[in-house]
């Protein structure tokens, strides 16, 4: 009797050794997850930026992830087109220079053959960029809000919020390519999943805190939402603004500068050669309040 239940410990100790070995990755990947460590430097009121390493390795350049936190409640968030101003497309850095913002980062996508006209909808108070509500674009980004307690910028899941639930609070919207929901889950890319570029995306927490998000070395959209969701900041609603040598983010503080522009796009201009921020019609600006 004493050598069967010797046995019968044996394999339960073998069993749970085992069910060890076979979460032992789980736990890994969690371990890996919560070991990622944001540093931000103060860049001015309401805005500080951190560098890291992306989870995985890019076959170009650095595999480095920027991170811009900007807190609404110190900020102001505007759109600024060519089609406002002598319908004159400019770098980032110009657009900062001219309006004194401290971030500029791409509005979302414009059309090839009108480079001044976004994809999406895009109003500004009263000026209209793009009339049409894009029925192929999931996010609205809100400037300018008609309550001056409310906050300055906002980013709506339209398949959460209908956009006449929300087009009277703003004065302001650009409209642009979700790639996570308001519970923040990822879109699926079923159309070009394999297509890796430089990008910059915008995107908030449930606190209301946005963040810009910046990589010259290429990831796919659907490595890139894997990044994010591992990162410790409850991300939800998030929106790809652009990619390639278009990708621009410039940031002008105190003592700090930062400037990032793109270039690496798989299935059209696939080089790490660009050395310069592209010219670019439409822009998110933010400045103090």
């Amino acid at each position: 009797m004493k050598t069967t239940r010797i046995c019968r410990f044996q394999v339960d100790v073998a069993k749970a050794v085992l069910f060890f070995l076979f979460l032992l990755p789980a736990y890994s990947g969690l371990a890996q997850q919560s070991a990622i460590v944001l540093n931000w430097l103060p860049v001015d009121e309401g805005v500080s930026f951190c560098e890291i390493d992306a989870p995985e390795k890019s076959v170009v350049n650095d595999s480095k992830l920027t991170l811009v936190r900007i807190d609404p409640s110190h900020c102001k968030f505007g759109f600024y087109t060519a089609t406002q101003y002598e319908n004159t497309p400019r770098s980032a850095s110009s657009w900062a220079d001219k309006f004194d913002l401290s971030v500029v980062v791409n509005a979302g996508m414009y059309k090839s053959r009108n480079n001044n006209q976004n994809k999406g909808f895009l109003k500004v108070f009263n000026h209209l960029n793009n009339s049409t509500v894009s029925s192929s674009y999931n996010a609205m980004l809100a400037a300018n809000p008609l309550d001056s307690s409310a906050l300055s910028f906002r980013i709506f899941d339209m398949t959460c919020d209908d956009f006449s639930t929300f087009d009277k609070e703003y004065h302001s919207f650009c409209q642009v390519m979700r790639m996570m929901d308001c519970n923040g889950q990822g879109m699926a890319f079923r159309k070009r999943p394999d297509q890796s570029c430089s990008m910059v995306l915008v995107s908030t927490d449930d606190n209301g805190i946005i963040y810009i998000v910046f990589t010259r070395s290429p990831y796919t959209h659907l490595t890139m939402i894997r990044f994010l969701q591992q990162l410790p900041l409850g991300l939800r609603q998030t929106a790809y603004l652009e990619g390639g040598p278009q990708a621009s983010l410039y940031l002008c503080g105190r003592d700090t500068v930062v400037s990032k522009f793109g270039s690496y796009v798989s299935n059209g201009y696939a080089n790490d050669d660009n050395d310069h921020f592209w010219e670019i019609p439409n822009i998110i600006g933010v400045k103090r309040k």
